[in-house]
C-alpha cells in the first residue's frame, strides 16, 4: 500500500511538472514582449505563453480602465502610455515591438 501510495504522488507530481510561467522569466527567455499598444505580446507563442499573455493582459486592462474613469480619459490614452514606459523600462536584449507583429531586440 505505502509503495502505491508513493507512486500515486509520484505521478501526480509529474503531472505539474510545468509551473506556471513567471512574466520576468518569460520576458528574459525571450517568449513574450511589450507592445506597441500597451499590452504584452506573445513572441514565441505556445498554450503557456498565450495563458500568460492572456494573464497579463486582462490584468493590465482592468487597471488601464480604472485609471482612465479615474483620470476621464480614454483608456487607449491610458495604454499608449504604460506602452511608452514599458519599452523604456524593458531590458537589453528583450523584446518590444516595432510595428504592429514585428518584434525587435532592444
Amino acid at each position: 500500500m505505502k509503495r502505491i501510495f508513493s507512486t500515486l504522488i509520484i505521478l501526480f507530481a509529474m503531472s505539474f511538472s510545468v509551473q506556471a510561467m513567471d512574466l520576468q522569466a518569460a520576458k528574459q527567455a525571450g517568449l513574450v514582449g511589450e507592445q506597441v499598444n500597451g499590452y504584452l505580446g506573445a513572441v514565441k507563442p505556445s498554450a503557456e505563453v498565450n495563458a500568460l499573455v492572456k494573464e497579463v493582459n486582462e490584468k493590465r486592462k482592468a487597471k488601464y480602465q480604472e485609471l482612465a474613469t479615474k483620470h476621464n480619459v480614454t483608456v487607449q490614452a491610458i495604454s499608449a502610455r504604460a506602452a511608452k514606459k514599458a519599452m523604456s523600462m524593458t531590458e537589453q536584449g528583450q523584446f518590444i515591438e516595432s510595428a504592429p507583429g514585428q518584434w525587435k531586440k532592444k
